[in-house]
């Protein structure tokens, strides 16, 4: 796993070394030392990209991704370019830097790139990818930083790492799951098949639902791809009702409150603005814990 640590004088020595070598080879070897590691750097030593493309965030988005931070941490750490000494460009992640500082957070985690060094992190990442100790969730990031740091495709990068455009992409999507799933992911609690599974589900709640109860009965993969398609056959009768779907802006804070809560989260909504929002729990244990976060909110 990438080692994580805090900013300290060994990395400063470290970034001093890169820039004043001139041996191609140490150079090298520097710069990959540099890209494996992921360092806590302080929020207020991090300036955004003037080049970002983006220059508008949902707010309600953010103040959700935010509240997620403060329960989960955050999994993706962001990238940043070293401007000397202890300043910092953001290079990828300003969703997650500026959702960190709502969060409250006095550092973040994150990749350190120096000038100029574009090949260099190509090979490290490729390098990278290649070793045998990595979670499902750090090759996903390892490939997300590559088709986004070092602007290639699906298929260029197929090419670079000898895999197939299908498993590249299956890899990437884990990284849309719910903060819970893929931690359970990167901790080797759930299998890649079983995210691979779990990740075809489009309903964030079912996925969570789902997701416990492979928990629970330590269901093996086929067992959970059973599980969905029994979900998917006992849907199939009360499709021709056709049942009034919730607006899309109901739907998405649904899937957000799901997300947010770790559980199923219904909302029924009537046209003149009445409705109920029913919230599931399987245990006393579930219960304290949507509790616990309910308090969390209100803070």
């Amino acid at each position: 796993m990438s080692k994580k640590k805090e900013l300290g004088k060994g990395i400063r020595a470290l970034l001093s070394n890169i820039e004043n070598s001139s041996n191609p080879r140490e150079k090298t070897e520097l710069v990959k030392e540099l890209n494996s590691s992921i360092l806590e750097i302080p929020l207020n030593k991090i300036e955004e990209n003037p080049f970002q493309p983006r220059s508008e965030f949902d707010t309600e988005e953010l103040k959700e991704l935010a509240q997620s931070i403060k329960i989960h941490g955050l999994i993706q750490a962001i990238t940043v370019r070293n401007l000397g000494g202890d300043k910092y460009q953001l290079i990828s992640g300003e969703r997650r830097l500026r959702a960190s500082k709502i969060a409250g957070l006095k550092t973040i985690p994150a990749f350190i790139r120096i000038a100029d060094d574009q090949a260099l992190l190509e090979m490290a990442l490729i390098e990278n990818i290649q070793r045998s100790d990595l979670n499902a969730i750090e090759i996903a990031i390892s490939y997300q930083r590559l088709m986004v740091e070092c602007e290639l495709t699906h298929e260029s990068l197929s090419e670079r790492v000898g895999k197939k455009r299908s498993t590249i992409s299956n890899y990437v999507r884990l990284l849309k799951l719910p903060p819970q799933i893929q931690s359970s992911i990167k901790y080797n609690e759930i299998s890649m098949g079983h995210a691979r599974s779990l990740a075809g589900l489009e309903d964030v709640d079912l996925q969570l639902d789902i997701y416990k109860e492979v928990l629970n009965k330590n269901l093996s993969v086929r067992a959970l791809e059973n599980l969905i398609k029994s979900y998917s056959s006992e849907a199939k009768p009360i499709a021709p009702k056709k049942i009034k779907e919730l607006p899309a802006e109901v739907k998405k804070i649904q899937d957000n409150l799901s997300t947010t809560l770790g559980t199923s989260v219904k909302i029924k909504r009537e046209e003149g603005g009445s409705g109920e929002i029913s919230i599931k729990f399987k245990s006393d244990r579930e219960f304290n814990d949507i509790l616990s976060v309910l308090d969390k909110l209100e803070d």
